[in-house]
């Protein structure tokens, strides 16, 4: 067994939506980023990455490539998903948590899950996502930005 964590987090920007967990998300603001700026999955290949050892999402997706700008995020995670095929490790569970004011993003949830799971081919019910807010303190507080954080477990 081998256990990763993730962090991400991004400003928002002038905008209309934002992408996470691979969903677009309608908001009075978008994400300021090189790719789509999806924290939730950032953070996901960061924790993925770290488990397998493989370092993490910057040096497999750097910001200075050209290639990866307004990038779709899946592409990474499906991308990380076969080179753990090719460790021979697969996905046990992950747990994440998106740390946000707004927008309210429960009714999202489920899709992101089904997003998640189906590009790491697994099943949705090994996929936990949760949203919470920071009581108004910090960037978060402030309407400013968005993070997340992952916790994934490899077999």
């Amino acid at each position: 067994m081998r256990i990763g964590q993730g962090f991400d987090a991004h400003r928002f920007t002038q905008g209309d939506h934002i992408m996470l967990g691979g969903v677009k998300v309608p908001h009075n603001l978008g994400i300021e980023a090189h790719s789509d700026g999806d924290v939730l999955l950032h953070a996901i290949c960061d924790a993925l990455l770290g488990a397998a050892g493989l370092g993490d999402i910057g040096r497999h997706y750097s910001d200075q490539d050209l290639a990866n700008q307004n990038r779709n995020s899946r592409e990474f995670v499906v991308d990380i998903a076969e080179k753990l095929t090719k460790q021979n490790l697969s996905v046990i569970n992950i747990d994440a948590t998106v740390i946000l004011q707004t927008p309210k993003i429960s009714k999202y949830i489920n899709e992101m899950r089904s997003v998640i799971a189906r590009d790491l081919n697994i099943s949705d019910s090994d996929v936990n996502v949760k949203a919470t807010t920071s009581e108004r303190m910090g960037f978060v507080g402030r309407e400013e930005g968005i993070a997340a954080m992952a916790v994934v477990l490899l077999k």
